[in-house]
């Protein structure tokens, strides 16, 4: 357990629904923020007019600048926080570095377009205007690297005796608002529901408390993380994060988007360079870098070395060992369809490390495999490897004709949120057997919905997550995984 709390956010945007956000907010937060520069009105009508709440309130008004939700002067905050006077007993304040007002609880400092190089200016800054608020420092980042200064603000308010909240803003600082609790931050802000997020990255509530358990992870507990580029769609916290609570397994899963992977390693994992102490234990890797990773290892196993694509890596006593479950994964619900795969006529589109996996597990199955990608060089470089065809492809034509194949599979980004592209149309998929989507998503992918439509089986690739998510987290934990509790988390979403 860690003393950090939660924070829920609320953007207060009318009187009349203020009430009903509270009541709902108060099941999940510690402290309930009230963002009053959301409100068109005068802030300083709403004090006396804040529903009932057994939370504390933490008021906060924010110029647009900063943050904020609209044009706020500098004379209508001051206005406002020498206006709430009496009224301020029992409710906390955060003002923003730009102004002094006598006991605020939170100090904060927001910077949207990076994180400044006087990093520690700002700190000083934020210190100097009281001797017992928190400081909150905000910055918005485009690489979890670029989070570093603001992690190791952690050591130095340690050291000084301060209360710190620093918040790497962004998807690619998604990661410091879970671990944030554990290493002594003294709060993490969240959204009270998906659609409602006052900042960018801003996870949940009830994410942060069901899924990550901040609340109760610690400096010693075990960090795994999906890594790869994009990631946002990625459904491995759901399942792993689940395994490592029914198992009460001190351990937690993130996401971090990741596109420069050599920096990322040197920076935050290789134990002879890294710059910050996250206590990882593995990683789920996943497009672009199941190639790219392996020169980053310390050892690989027998399977990843003859296929050349690594998508699990173990960390123990920093030593870092890749593995491959993507054969695993891929097989493990195609057999269960397919029965024997001899002599199966297989065109797998893409040329890059989930490619090379399906390849090679087709290919030690006695499949007929065809490689598809755009780069003609790529399908045929990969095909020469395996002893299979190499041959061109460009979505959405109907050029493309799979009536010679009994099995598709899409092994490229092409389905993921963002990469809606058309790989085919349903005449042109009729004559399958099966088509198979690699890309994980709560809904059909546009692939699957067409081979809905032509009449054909089809595999989508949450089984195959399942499958391989098993996989690794037997790799990490040395023990059976509890795939139904697995399953069932999937079935929620």
């Amino acid at each position: 357990m860690n003393e950090g709390k939660i924070c829920v956010s609320i953007g207060v945007e009318s009187l009349e629904s203020l009430g009903k956000s509270v009541e709902e907010a108060q099941d999940v937060a510690d402290v309930i923020e009230l963002r009053l520069d959301y409100y068109p009105g005068d802030p300083l009508s709403v004090i006396p007019q804040l529903p009932p709440s057994r939370k504390p309130f933490l008021l906060t008004l924010r110029p647009r600048e900063q943050g904020g939700a609209r044009e706020i002067s500098r004379e209508e905050r001051l206005r406002f926080w020498n206006g709430i006077g009496a009224r301020r007993e029992g409710l906390l304040v955060d003002v923003e570095h730009d102004l002094d007002v006598d006991g605020a609880d939170i100090v904060s400092y927001h910077n949207f377009e990076k994180v400044p190089a006087y990093l520690d200016s700002i700190y000083e800054r934020l210190r100097s205007k009281s001797e017992t608020a928190a400081l909150k420092i905000a910055c918005t980042v485009s690489q979890p690297t670029d989070a570093i200064p603001l992690w190791r603000l952690f050591e130095r308010a340690q050291s000084d005796g301060v209360r710190i909240i620093p918040i790497a803003m962004g998807n690619a600082g998604e990661w410091t608002r879970i671990l944030g609790l554990a290493h002594g931050a003294s709060i993490t802000y969240a959204a009270l529901d998906y659609g409602n997020a006052t900042a960018a990255g801003q996870l949940t509530a009830r994410e942060l408390i069901g899924r990550y358990r901040v609340k109760e992870i610690t400096r010693k507990t075990r960090v795994y993380a999906v890594i790869g580029d994009p990631i946002s769609h990625s459904l491995s916290p759901v399942i792993q994060n689940a395994a490592f609570k029914a198992i009460d397994e001190d351990a937690v899963f993130v996401r971090i988007p990741v596109s420069d992977l050599d920096e990322f390693m040197r920076r935050m994992v290789r134990k002879d360079t890294r710059e910050v102490e996250l206590n990882f234990a593995g990683f789920a890797v996943t497009m672009p870098h199941k190639l790219g990773v392996i020169q980053y290892l310390d050892e690989i196993d027998d399977v990843a070395a003859e296929i050349g694509s690594v998508n699990t890596v173990s960390i123990n006593d920093g030593v870092l060992k890749g593995y491959n479950t993507d054969v695993r994964g891929f097989l493990e619900p195609l057999k269960e369809r397919l029965g024997g795969l001899q002599g199966c006529r297989a065109a797998i589109l893409g040329a890059g490390g989930a490619a090379r996996s399906c390849v090679y597990a087709l290919d030690q199955e006695g499949a007929v495999v065809t490689i598809f990608a755009r780069d003609l060089a790529k399908a045929e470089k990969l095909a020469r490897e395996f002893g299979a065809c190499g041959r061109q492809f460009a979505s959405g034509s109907t050029d493309n004709s799979f009536k010679d194949f009994d099995l598709l599979v899409n092994a490229t980004p092409i389905g993921m949120s963002g990469l809606e592209e058309h790989i085919a149309f349903p005449q042109q998929l009729s004559n399958l057997r099966l088509v198979y989507d690699l890309v994980t998503s709560g809904e059909d992918t546009w692939l699957i919905a067409e081979a809905k439509r032509a009449g054909v089986a089809t595999i989508s690739g949450t089984e195959m997550l399942l499958a391989q998510g098993a996989a690794q987290f037997e790799i990490w934990n040395g023990r059976e995984a509890p795939r139904e509790v697995m399953a069932d988390a999937l079935a929620e979403l």
